[in-house]
């Protein structure tokens, strides 16, 4: 395995750093990183944007969160602040309902239908009558404000005025403004006020709750089932989205990536050395993404989802052994992606098939002729003994071109 894995990287590094096995001058081994980081960024840009082509949770759901906020909520004026964060400040005639369609542009998957009648709910209660009202309840609340501010004020001055009548200062040489006798006058006359205006408030946040709109709204947002159906849909595009995320971003990679194998293969058994050096660059990158992007799914999607329940049910809250999961997972992820390259993707042994064929070198793939032991271009010997009748027969090829003897028999298997 290891001995497979040196012989991947080395043929990984050196064909990214050759043109028909000559190491590139410095100028274009810059000009090649460049042209690799330019791609590169490309491609990480077009994972983005083709990850994003499917409707997220919050944006298939896009109530859920709002919904969820008020039914944890156990204030006792719940009703009146959903109702206010439901009112768009300054006659915003934006619709809800249309806001959360127009996500659907663009994009593959459907907003909830029940999240669109909620949004349609929300836009009846924003109305002029109802707008109104929020702004008087605003105004007067800045009353309120003001008139609390000018008390403290009140408060602090009152004390230091009593201080100074104690101290036997004049009231000409005081620096407060209000004298001790009126001060507990105004604080008087702005405690009623205050207390009047609260009652203004009071009486608009109910004339606002039995308005027909905002009875309707707060139905909605009290009924269970619709809640519990919005709820599981949520969760359950949670779970998938990730994978869904995944599913795409292969099909962006999976082209691209075999298009630049099929150029290398096709350069490297025309000679086009520049070609094959370009073509190698590329696949490494679009590679390099996948591999990457496999990997994070493993560390948030249905996989880690489904080992988190398993040990939250048998373990409880023992949730770092999740960590001991993926230390002994990542690794055999990793080494079935290399196996799978190693095997399938640039397998030796099909290589040298077609190669054989061509009258080309084994290693390089370079044009040589059949009497040729070793390759002119790299060097490399292209024979090995048969352990049946001792003729030299081609490396990598299971039987003997002379006797058909089994190679593998001989070798334990070794590829």
């Amino acid at each position: 395995m290891f001995t497979r894995i040196r012989r991947l990287l080395s043929q990984l590094f050196n064909n990214s750093r050759t043109v028909n096995n000559e190491p590139l001058n410095k100028v274009s081994l810059i000009v090649i990183i460049l042209v690799d980081i330019f791609i590169l960024i490309n491609v990480f840009t077009g994972l983005g944007n083709i990850s994003q082509w499917h409707l997220s949770p919050n944006q298939a759901y896009p109530c859920y969160s709002e919904w969820n906020n008020y039914k944890t909520q156990t204030t006792k004026n719940k009703d009146y602040e959903f109702l206010r964060s439901s009112l768009p400040y300054g006659n915003n005639q934006q619709r809800i309902r249309q806001t959360y369609q127009d996500t659907e542009i663009g994009h593959l998957g459907k907003v909830s239908e029940i999240c669109l009648n909620y949004g349609e709910s929300k836009d009846k209660l924003n109305n002029p009558q109802n707008q109104e009202i929020l702004t008087t309840i605003n105004q007067t609340q800045d009353q309120i404000n003001k008139l609390e501010q000018a008390n403290t004020t009140i408060r602090n001055q009152y004390d230091s005025t009593l201080l100074e009548k104690i101290a036997g200062q004049s009231s000409e040489n005081s620096i407060n403004q209000v004298r001790a006798e009126k001060a507990k006058q105004e604080l008087t006359q702005n405690s009623q006020k205050i207390s009047k205006l609260k009652q203004e408030i009071a009486n608009l946040q109910n004339q606002l709750l039995t308005k027909p709109e905002s009875i309707n709204l707060l139905s909605f947002v009290k009924d269970e089932t619709k809640f519990n159906q919005v709820a599981k849909g949520y969760k359950d595009a949670s779970f998938w989205y990730p994978s869904i995320q995944l599913v795409f971003q292969a099909i962006f990679l999976l082209p691209l990536i075999l298009m630049a194998l099929l150029v290398n293969n096709f350069s490297q058994s025309k000679g086009y050395g520049l070609i094959a050096l370009i073509s190698w660059h590329l696949l490494v990158i679009f590679i390099i993404p996948l591999i990457l992007k496999v990997f994070e799914f493993l560390q948030v999607g249905a996989i880690f989802q489904l080992l988190f329940n398993i040990i939250s049910f048998f373990f409880g809250g023992l949730v770092f052994l999740i960590s001991y999961a993926y230390i002994l997972l990542i690794p055999l992820v990793g080494f079935g992606m290399i196996k799978f390259f190693q095997t399938v993707v640039f397998n030796p042994k099909f290589q040298v098939v077609s190669r054989i064929q061509k009258s080309r070198c084994i290693r390089c793939a370079k044009k040589i002729r059949p009497q040729d032991n070793h390759c002119p271009h790299c060097g490399y010997y292209q024979y090995v003994e048969c352990h049946n009748c001792h003729n030299l027969t081609y490396k990598e090829l299971p039987y003997c071109h002379h006797c058909g003897a089994d190679q593998n028999v001989a070798t334990g298997g070794r590829s």
